[in-house]
């Protein structure tokens, strides 16, 4: 099994070298320079491109046969417009290739290309696309990319007139029912949804998140139930393969046609109650109890005798049928806990996408099932091995001992998305501690449990296996008192519901000229502070609204969170990233906090409620809103996901989602600051 493990990081490694190549490390933007335009004008179009850092843009004014690739653009032919003269690169930077022995142009940080056009007709129409090179400081990758423009059917000049009267307008209402029924998108540099990146890129993406997925805490005990129905399934090697493939086939099969009409009716919508209701919650919770006791020795799970009968009677054709609902149970119980990076996947389908969706859901399945496959193949090779007694039930035994434990996950979420109080964080940790205490006590034989065989002589392997049990009992316990336990951050309740938060206590209480009181950081109590909390003793608010009048009356920007209760990578980034002394002291006193849950259930008032602009529906609850806003403002559905606005509501830099640098964070709140001064400069 540790081989399988080892071959799964070596993919992730190559996955994650291969992602970084496709990422796109620069975005364009493009504008006519004058106003007012008429027939027989001269204009100027722009494109402006945004490079990331360590990343340059050749540019279009050197040698083409030095080497490196020019900069070109290539304008379809219309009567309505006339070129004048080529393209021209504003201001690029010069240097020297002693590969190619020849100066070069280029672009860092920023870069601009100028076309002069001769206007005919108005209203015109003028389209181009360009194909140009970019290359890395750090390894000295060069990747080649293409992108389209178009200038419509208006000019600038009335297009920019009419958004401009717009802005004003909006900026002097003060009628907050009519700001939220606007629901107004931002502009973020994105590409349109042909373009954000290749359809391979994307499928790449979705490959890797399929692996990510395995270690999730929903997907990982499903491994014991994959290798306990394979095991003597199969009359032979033959049999076990074809079984094996079928098994494979039959998830990718369920995941893309199940997602793909998710996509398409439902959206990312459905599964974010998946994942967040508690009704699978609860149910996925009894399935891995009754999965537990089962592999204790409690009791033996068997199907029903007349559904065994069927199978048995179609073991010669393959048992399709076994195999089938085998599959089908492994993805109904994992999409519970895939949701969220499944949702990310769905959200491609606004307006009515299904290619790339499918695509997605493809490649992220495809990622899924080789693992699963693999395994279905391996109780063959199990049962070839010499028995040594009950080894292979104290497998069962310990694979028992973790489901008990992982399951109690989905009653934690459920818990924490309806503020039920029955598993906060200390109860939780109680019960890992004496969960894993007592795998210890059974590894070293101090246990015995259901068709166990008596343990002569301690083996190494389970001396081994106990002290790292009993190690990480011992990891936990200051868990009790409020350590933050930053390895299980994602798995554990958070902080907030922890009953004897020493640190918290102690910051509370402390007189020191480093405590920030409530009354400096907040302008008012915020809403739904009474169930929804930050951590790290961070004060803010849960209301859009709300942020945004204090931030204009503190003068800060604001810190936009998107979370869940049921997001695990939120629970990590919050301990390992926020916690650091330089991410805490910037998000308390430079910046409006502000935390959108997007599964939060609570119903709002009637008169609150209101039919989105994105699929039609009325969002009733502050999850649905929350996630509604998201989407619509945003484009983007995964959870964490980080934006820095102004006081008007507008973005400063692009967002970032899941980033556990700790330096790259405090970049990000820095230049968001800066950018922030820099718009209010007297």
């Amino acid at each position: 099994m540790r081989y399988l493990v080892y071959s799964l990081l070596l993919v992730g490694l190559f996955l994650q070298n291969t992602f970084a190549q496709v990422i796109k490390p620069i975005s364009w933007e493009s504008s006519i320079l004058e106003e007012n335009l008429e027939v027989g004008d001269t204009a100027t179009l722009s494109f402006r491109a945004e490079i990331d850092e360590n990343w340059y843009l050749y540019s279009s004014d050197f040698d083409p046969d030095l080497g490196p690739m020019l900069t070109e653009f290539d304008f379809e032919e219309d009567d309505s417009y006339q070129l004048v003269d080529s393209i021209i690169p504003i201001n690029p930077s010069k240097g020297y290739d002693e590969i190619w022995e020849g100066d070069y142009t280029y672009f860092k940080g920023k870069g601009e290309f100028q076309q002069k056009v001769i206007i005919k007709e108005i209203p015109f129409k003028i389209e181009t696309s360009n194909s140009y090179q970019v290359c890395s400081d750090v390894d000295g990758k060069c990747i080649p990319f293409s992108d389209d423009f178009s200038f419509g059917e208006k000019t600038k000049s009335a297009t920019s007139s009419s958004e401009s009267d717009q802005k004003e307008k909006e900026e002097a209402s003060t009628d907050k029912s009519e700001k939220e029924g606007k629901k107004k998108l931002i502009d973020l540099k994105q590409k349109d949804s042909n373009s954000p990146y290749s359809l391979l890129a994307f499928m790449l993406v979705a490959f890797l998140a399929g692996l990510a997925a395995l270690l999730t805490p929903c997907v990982f005990p499903m491994i014991p139930m994959t290798v306990t129905f394979f095991t003597g399934k199969a009359k032979n090697r033959a049999g076990a393969i074809r079984q094996a493939v079928i098994y494979g086939l039959s998830i990718i099969i369920i995941y893309v046609v199940a997602g793909t009409i998710i996509a398409v009716i439902n959206g990312p919508e459905f599964a974010n109650w998946l994942s967040t209701h508690w009704i699978p919650n609860v149910f996925f919770f009894l399935v891995f109890f009754i999965f537990a006791l089962s592999f204790l020795g409690l009791f033996e799970i068997n199907l029903p005798s007349s559904f065994v009968n069927r199978v048995d009677a179609k073991a010669d054709k393959g048992g399709l049928g076994g195999v089938f609902f085998m599959a089908f149970t492994l993805v109904l119980v994992s999409f519970s806990c895939t949701g969220p990076i499944v949702g990310s996947i769905l959200v491609e389908s606004a307006g009515g996408m299904v290619i790339k969706p499918l695509l997605g859901m493809f490649a992220f399945s495809l990622a899924f099932a080789i693992p699963f496959t693999l395994f279905a193949i391996f109780p063959e090779w199990l049962n070839s091995l010499p028995k040594s007694g009950g080894w292979l039930n104290s497998v069962k035994v310990v694979l028992g001992f973790l489901e008990l434990a992982l399951g109690l996950k989905f009653l934690s979420i459920a818990d924490q998305v309806y503020h039920w109080g029955i598993l906060d964080r200390d109860i939780y940790l109680v019960l890992w501690i004496v969960i894993f205490a007592m795998l210890g006590l059974y590894l070293l034989g101090k246990l015995r449990l259901p068709g166990d065989s008596p343990i002569e002589k301690l083996s190494v392997g389970r001396l081994m296996l106990s002290l790292v049990t009993f190690s990480f009992v011992l990891y936990m316990i200051p868990g009790l008192f409020g350590a933050p336990l930053k390895a299980l951050s994602g798995y554990l309740p958070p902080m907030s519901s922890h009953d004897f938060d020493l640190p918290t206590l102690i910051r509370e209480n402390s007189g020191g000229s480093g405590a920030i009181s409530s009354e400096d950081q907040l302008c008012e109590e915020p809403k739904y502070g009474d169930m929804l909390h930050f951590p790290h003793g961070i004060k803010g608010y849960f209301d859009y609204e709300q942020a945004l009048d204090c931030a204009k009356e503190q003068g800060k920007p604001i810190f936009v969170d998107f979370t869940g209760h049921g997001c695990v990578n939120c629970r990590e980034m919050e301990a390992r990233v926020w916690s650091d002394p330089k991410v805490l002291s910037r998000l308390k006193n430079d910046y409006v906090m502000l935390a959108l849950y997007v599964d939060e259930k609570t119903e709002l008032p009637e008169n609150d409620w209101y039919t989105s602009e994105y699929d039609g529906k009325v969002k009733k609850s502050i999850g649905k809103q929350n996630a509604d806003f998201q989407i619509t403002r945003f484009n983007n559905n995964a959870q964490p996901y980080y934006v820095l606005l102004d006081t008007n509501g507008e973005l400063l830099i692009e967002p970032i989602a899941y980033e556990r640098s700790i330096s790259k964070f405090v970049d990000f709140l820095d230049e968001g600051k800066e950018k922030f001064e820099a718009k209010n400069k007297p």
